[in-house]
């Protein structure tokens, strides 16, 4: 008998934690503004970028982290054969997504805008890193290399079971 209320004490406790911590957490909302996207974009290891197929469907990738961010735009390197270049200038619609997963909070920035597929050698120059080299054969000349420009217009802010939009 003693076990089954301790057992069901526990659950009931544990229960009431979460529920002060959502509580707590969801009062004290969370916000951010421009400057403080990009601050947390910045701080990501990983990007997510959808363009849009020959179909009509969005189709998601895993990319390094942005190369440079200037204003509300954000800089990827990428190969130029590959098929999200297709779609970009087929279909300059895009969105990429940057989150944060910690033990209590998920923090996700989704921002919509356009990309621009650059092969110019001065913006080339700008994005390279010496590192690059692995990747690109032939350094920063390598024809199959390039460097995507996004140019966000509005992002969503996802934490704590809230979503707020700001104008960039």
């Amino acid at each position: 008998m003693l076990f089954l209320f301790l057992t069901s004490f526990n659950v009931d406790f544990d229960l009431f934690l979460w529920y002060n911590y959502l509580n707590k957490n969801l009062s004290e909302r969370n916000t951010m503004d421009k400057t403080q996207i990009f601050q947390f974009i910045s701080e990501q290891k990983t990007a997510f970028i959808a363009s849009v197929n020959e179909q009509g469907y969005p189709v998601i990738r895993a990319m390094l982290a942005p190369r440079k961010i200037d204003g509300n735009e954000i800089y990827f390197t990428t190969n130029t054969s590959s098929n999200k270049i297709k779609q970009y200038l087929a279909n300059n619609k895009a969105c990429i997504y940057f989150y944060k997963r910690g033990k209590f909070k998920y923090q996700g920035v989704s921002i919509i805008g356009e990309m621009q597929v650059c092969t110019d050698q001065a913006t080339k120059d700008e994005i390279w890193r010496f590192g690059d080299k692995m990747f690109y054969k032939q350094g920063v000349t390598d024809p199959d290399y390039c460097v995507l420009k996004f140019r966000g217009f509005t992002a969503e802010y996802y934490c704590d079971f809230k979503t707020e939009t700001i104008e960039l």
